[in-house]
């Protein structure tokens, strides 16, 4: 059965991944998309325009289902190996704001000022009504 997630980046990271079909995650850890099965679906939540700098984005960017069975290891070039795994991104999703959604999230629901502590982690176990409200947000069907 698939599992829904929230998964955590600036947007330049997941641009990157949209168009490079793949979900990658803290910085390419193997225990971040190890987590991740093949089936499993996820939103991207875009914190700001890019890594330490840029404007803050505060919205859900972009929806995917896992394609892969196991993360590989890419070479990324300078010595860099993230660890992957291969998604199908949803074509039509547009951004929502994650700020009208506060109150209609189990995640974020109640914790007033302090809902940004729910998202401090790149990977982030959600249920199938969270991720269904905020696929619906987006203008996509929840089952991608």
């Amino acid at each position: 059965m698939a599992r829904h997630w929230i998964g955590v980046a600036t947007q330049d990271h997941i641009t990157a991944a949209v168009s490079g079909g793949f979900v990658q995650l803290g910085h390419g850890r193997h225990s971040e998309v190890a987590a991740l099965s093949q089936g499993d679906l996820i939103a991207f939540y875009a914190t700001r325009e890019r890594m330490g700098a840029g404007p803050s984005v505060q919205a859900f960017t972009a929806l995917a289902r896992i394609t892969s069975d196991l993360p590989v290891k890419v070479d990324q070039g300078g010595g860099f190996h993230p660890f992957r795994h291969g998604a199908r991104f949803a074509e039509l999703a547009e951004p929502a704001p994650i700020r009208p959604l506060l109150e209609r999230l189990a995640l974020t629901q109640g914790r007033g000022k302090a809902w940004g502590m729910a998202l401090r982690r790149s990977l982030i176990g959600v249920t199938q009504d969270d991720f269904a409200v905020i696929a619906r947000a987006m203008g996509v069907t929840p089952s991608l």
